[in-house]
């Protein structure tokens, strides 16, 4: 098996491996692969941390070759807007707009922090179902402190990539964190997915502290109103606690 979710073509293009196979089917993507290969494009500018970071998901992104571009759009010495776009085949299926923050040292005022989930080493593996395996379930580690994929409601859960954004390439916490966090939507669905869509429509990233280590843990939650509309929303942490906070506006309709 590829030990990464995208191979390097060169000239900015990327092969999709079926690590990145989402539940909607087998020629569509989770959103995860796609959003960490956008953030490790905007990396590749020069920046080591981002602020904030806001995908528009304008299709279905197919498990085919992919090309990434990026741009500055607002550079400045303190803040900098940044942007990427992630295209198929000549159509563009993602966007990512991100804000770069110079750092300074705060430590004398930090503070305000949500409280930790429970560590890792005391969750339990969430159990897989027949009926979704392979793909980009697999390619990352599950762990459960309260509820999950498979468990209708609020969810406590650590992740972990099983490989590597691009292969030959170790990817950074960042990569790591933005791999999974669009899956708070899944870990706290209130839908069965085999009966309804719940598909986000979007997904922004803000990020107080930048991660370190190799888990990502989602304080995560889902709203569903009575018009077709849900919002996920998540409290993200790692280690060594909270890092930021992510929403998700979802697209709700029974099969």
């Amino acid at each position: 098996m590829m030990s990464a979710f995208y191979l390097p073509l060169g000239d900015d293009t990327f092969r999709s491996t079926t690590h990145t196979v989402g539940p909607w089917g087998p020629d569509s993507q989770h959103l995860g692969p796609p959003s960490a290969l956008l953030v490790r494009s905007l990396l590749a500018t020069g920046r080591s941390s981002l602020s904030r970071v806001t995908f528009e998901v304008l299709g279905p992104v197919p498990v085919a070759d992919l090309t990434v571009s990026t741009s500055v759009e607002r550079p400045g010495r303190s803040v900098e807007l940044l942007s990427a776009t992630l295209s198929a085949a000549g159509r563009v299926v993602l966007t990512a707009r991100a804000w770069h923050i110079v750092g300074s040292d705060t430590t004398a005022v930090a503070g305000g922090d949500p409280s930790p989930m429970a560590p890792p080493s005391t969750a339990t593996p969430m159990e897989v179902p027949d009926y979704w395996s392979g793909g980009y379930l697999a390619a990352v580690e599950w762990l459960s402190v309260s509820g999950g994929i498979f468990t209708p409601g609020d969810a406590q859960v650590w992740a972990r990539p099983r490989v590597a954004v691009v292969d030959g390439f170790e990817p950074t916490p960042l990569e790591r964190l933005f791999s999974v966090v669009d899956s708070a939507s899944g870990v706290s669905s209130r839908v069965d997915i085999r009966k309804w869509y719940a598909i986000n429509t979007d997904l922004t990233v803000h990020l107080h502290r930048q991660p370190v280590g190799e888990w990502v843990g989602m304080d995560a939650r889902t709203t569903i109103g009575p018009d077709g509309v849900g919002l996920a929303t998540s409290v993200v942490h790692d280690v060594e606690g909270p890092v930021g906070t992510t929403a998700q506006a979802l697209f709700v309709r029974e099969r």
